[in-house]
């Protein structure tokens, strides 16, 4: 077989696997309808909320979605509609997705512009006690202080929007999977390809499977279509949601690591998100992010969100980055 036709061969290959593992149009809608029942809560009790969750990364409980209905928990209890300008939340335990969570708001401070609220997060783990009962032990996921206040004028500056190719000229994250098809081993293959509720192309793609060592900086141009008129307080959840997407790996970089490394423990630590202005989370986001430090097992990744010439979002996050010898190996964060 000549060069020419095993590439041919190769190409015909990935086309073929990129389309077993495709959406159809109908199965794309249950996503965004899936992801806004997630974003549903149910109030049982007094400034307490229930919510579901599913299998957005595997077993874990993702962390957009905790940080999506923690923000939305506290929204929940304002008197006067304001939107979020900030949150700083800490990831404590890693959560199940057979298990609903459990948000309880305290109102800290309701003022005639400033209005804050505490989150905990918690879910009930099945147990059995010493006598061999049934019970319950309570295990808190997540905590998180979040700050709201209405928008209004005053003094307004920004830096100027990094120049990067528009999204239209980019591949789409599911098509970039499929360049690397070939290195994931068969048993792995449908959780890779697994497409994402949100629409995500990135600007410099990365081999996930063997990356070399570069600059600790990519960006992505993000959006989730379809989801009909949605009040403030939905996008920002959408915003909290996506912002957990790529951020951690960030410190991978310098590293030539990525998430697929063998022996990596990673876990998010930490996750603040600024709001600056209005967005439209149905319109293309760029996130920008980078790292300007790792040490002593943890990584600190900034990142910027962007439409229109207008930053929009700020967020933050630290993580947890542990490369383990022996991969059977992970000891308790």
């Amino acid at each position: 077989m000549t060069k020419s036709t095993n590439t041919q061969h190769l190409m015909s290959h990935m086309k073929f696997s990129f389309e077993r593992y495709a959406l159809a149009p109908e199965a794309v809608k249950t996503q965004i309808t899936d992801l806004l029942n997630t974003l549903h809560l149910k109030r049982i009790g007094d400034d307490v909320f229930e919510g579901s969750s599913f299998d957005y990364v595997g077993p874990r409980v993702f962390g957009g979605q905790v940080l999506a209905q923690a923000l939305l928990a506290g929204a929940n209890t304002l008197t006067i509609d304001k939107p979020c300008h900030s949150l700083h939340g800490y990831f404590l335990r890693g959560g199940d997705i057979r298990l609903p969570i459990v948000y309880q708001v305290r109102r800290l401070r309701d003022g005639r512009s400033l209005s804050a609220r505490e989150v905990i997060a918690v879910q009930y783990v099945p147990a059995t006690d010493k006598n061999g009962n049934h019970t319950t032990n309570e295990q808190v996921i997540f905590s998180m202080i979040a700050s709201f206040s209405p928008m209004e004028g005053g003094l307004d500056y920004q830096e100027t929007m990094p120049d990067y190719p528009p999204p239209e000229s980019l591949k789409t994250e599911q098509e970039l999977k499929a360049d690397y098809l070939h290195k994931i081993p068969e048993p792995l293959k449908a959780r890779f390809m697994r497409q994402r509720h949100v629409e995500i192309r990135p600007v410099t793609p990365r081999d996930p499977v063997t990356p070399k060592p570069e600059r600790p900086r990519q960006a992505n141009w993000v959006r989730i279509a379809d989801i009909g008129e949605q009040p403030v307080a939905i996008h920002q959840a959408l915003l909290a949601f996506v912002s957990d997407y790529y951020l951690v790996s960030t410190g991978l970089m310098s590293h030539g690591l990525s998430l697929m490394t063998q022996g990596l423990q990673m876990a998010s630590i930490d996750h603040s998100i600024h709001f600056h202005r209005p967005f439209d989370m149905t319109e293309y986001l760029l996130y920008d992010m980078w790292s300007d430090t790792t040490s002593h097992a943890k990584g600190l990744n900034h990142g910027q969100f962007w439409q229109d010439g207008k930053l929009i979002a700020s967020t933050q996050q630290e993580g947890l980055m542990r490369l383990h010898d022996d991969p059977s190996i992970f000891t308790s964060s």
